[in-house]
């Protein structure tokens, strides 16, 4: 694998030395053009990583460019353009959203200060002036660090992060203090190992690595259980090709396609740390599917400078879990802490981020051979299947009550399947009483916005329930779509399948760009040698789409439009299914 790591870096060297900006007269000299938009960014994904790239190469000698002249040229360019780049107040401000900001600062201090470790602790002269603007760099980030805040639940732990380096550096304990603080609000990890966001593609590797740091940074070993936690349950969280799961995220890999790359380093070192077969087989398998070394602070090849007992590591892989059926946070007590958050006293706001209510709810998880399910809750869709090639990736029921997709909210276990069930609620609202009006009632204008709306009484609260049970099969699975709502409410149940395959069925009738009426009959979705099958195609109301819902452009949609009430069953029928026995994974 370090041999891969090293030839792979050597390739991004000279992307990056071919990308960087040298023309004289730019506001981007010595920076490494984005090769989409043609601008240098200061981000963990921008010069800085690239400069992180070049570091591994002039200090390794199994690099091709170890002591490369042209290369220092490059590198002392790239830590100028950081220093010009850098506000007064420390920060970056990356190319997408957030200006002067502490937590992307704290992504890029988290890995150029591993970068710098390896740089300062290498006697080649002519790397000193490099050496020291990039620790200049990192210096200038401490009041920032030291004041700045986050957006989201992962920021808080790449901050602390970035502290626990800063203090490594300069000793300074007010930078240990600052990363207590963010400590003392507790790991948001469920049991199962499930962090905040969801984010099985991007956010929960993040968390993973930044907390392994923290953890050696400020001795604290028990920030490691939540990190072994989330391992074992990305275990369950593959697909059969190596993809990952993200059908269900909280953040943007949402139903986007990722490997388990950025798992490597974290499993490395994990299963180095605890002699664990499983995190030895993640690492395999993430490293397999490695293609960069990757962004900071999360690069593989410094980890492996950095820890070279890794390179040796003998815990042998044991294989990964295949097949299984296990429910994820089947047993945590959700409820419970939604119960609590009124009393928190936010009333439900939050500025610039989200509350993330979904934390924790329940997913499970279905494998067998060339077969990956996905049972779902809190989403728009509620289940997801690939089988070989073939990849249904939604199922969604949307409808005009809300009006929009329904999130299925609670999870049962049945003995071949799950039933799966949400309560919509919607009323009207009452006149705000008199000793509640504001002053401005009765004024020459009275703003709607300035009444106290949530004082208003609820009047004819409507209600409206879903049910779904979802039972596996020899042939595949049922899909029972159920509601007794007597009022008449147009409904869509809609079928999104990858583009990659081939749609046919006598019953299918164009609709809007990329979606099509399933009226009738059979339907099924062939790529390469795999199929999937369906029954149960129905046409009740001529609607494209329904008020708030929107369907991916670049996938091939299914919709079939039911009427209230409704009891629908959809047969899914799979090419060569595996004859093994499931087993249920406690």
């Amino acid at each position: 694998m370090y041999d891969k790591l090293v030839s792979l870096n050597d390739h991004w060297v000279k992307d990056g030395m071919d990308h960087q900006v040298l023309e004289s007269g730019s506001r981007f000299y010595g920076g490494v053009a984005d090769p989409v938009n043609g601008l240098a960014w200061p981000s963990h994904g921008g010069t800085p990583m690239v400069m992180a790239l070049w570091i591994s190469a002039l200090i390794n000698e199994d690099s091709r460019f170890y002591h490369d002249k042209e290369l220092l040229i490059s590198l002392e360019l790239g830590a100028r353009y950081m220093l010009r780049f850098q506000h007064a107040d420390g920060t970056i401000s990356p190319p997408w959203t957030n200006m002067h900001s502490p937590p992307d600062t704290a992504f890029v201090v988290s890995g150029l200060a591993q970068a710098y470790e390896l740089l300062a602790a290498h006697a080649w002269e002519p790397l000193r002036q490099a050496a020291e603007d990039i620790r200049l760099f990192l210096e200038r980030t401490i009041p920032a660090l030291l004041t700045g805040g986050c957006h989201t639940p992962n920021h808080r732990w790449v901050i602390t992060a970035a502290l626990g380096f800063m203090y490594k550096l300069t000793g300074r304990p007010e930078l240990k203090e600052r990363a207590d603080q963010w400590l003392a609000e507790g790991m948001d990890c469920t049991e199962d190992g499930e962090w905040t966001e969801r984010s099985n593609g991007i956010y929960n590797a993040v968390s993973d690595i930044v907390l392994f740091y923290a953890a050696e940074l400020f001795d604290r070993p028990d920030l490691l259980e939540p990190v072994r936690r989330n391992l074992r349950m990305m275990a369950y969280m593959i697909h059969p090709d190596g993809e990952v799961v993200t059908d269900y995220s909280g953040r943007q890999d949402l139903g986007s396609k990722y490997d388990m790359g950025s798992y490597f380093l974290v499993a490395k070192l994990m299963a180095s740390l605890d002699r664990e077969p499983l995190f030895a087989s993640i690492a395999e398998l993430a490293g397999d599917a490695l293609k960069h070394p990757g962004w900071l602070p999360n690069n593989a090849l410094i980890g492996l400078l950095r820890y070279p007992e890794l390179r040796d590591c003998t815990v042998q892989p044991e294989g990964l879990p295949d097949p299984y059926r296990v429910v994820i946070n089947g047993g945590f007590p959700r409820e419970r802490y939604l119960s609590l958050m009124e009393a928190a006293g936010h009333g439900g706001r939050i500025y610039h981020s989200r509350l993330h209510p979904d934390f924790g709810a329940p997913v499970a998880r279905h494998r067998n051979g060339a077969t990956s399910a996905t049972v779902i809750t809190e989403t728009t869709s509620f289940f997801a299947l690939r089988h070989g090639a073939a990849r249904l990736l939604a199922v969604q029921v949307a409808t005009s009550f809300e009006p929009g997709f329904v999130k299925l909210k609670r999870l049962e276990e049945l003995e071949h399947g799950y039933r799966l069930t949400a309560t919509e609620s919607k009323g009207y609202y009452g006149p705000v009483s008199k000793r509640d009006l504001p002053e401005t009632a009765g004024g020459e204008v009275s703003p709607w916005y300035l009444l106290p709306h949530h004082l208003r009484e609820v009047t004819h609260e409507q209600q409206h329930q879903v049910e779904v049970v979802l039972t596996e099969s020899e042939q595949g699975w049922k899909i029972r779509v159920h509601c007794d709502q007597p009022e008449v409410l147009m409904t869509q149940i809609s079928f999104v399948f990858g583009k990659e395959g081939a749609l046919s069925g006598g019953g299918l009738v164009p609709a809007a760009a990329g979606t099509l009426f399933w009226e009738k009959g059979t339907v099924r979705l062939t790529a390469g040698s795999d199929w999937i099958e369906l029954d149960g195609g129905a046409h009740e109301h001529r609607a494209k789409a329904l008020n708030n819902t929107n369907y991916p452009a670049d996938c091939q949609t299914l919709i079939v439009n039911l009427m209230t009430p409704y009891d629908r069953t959809f047969d899914i029928r799979l090419s060569h299914q595996d004859r093994n026995d499931s087993k249920h994974e406690e």
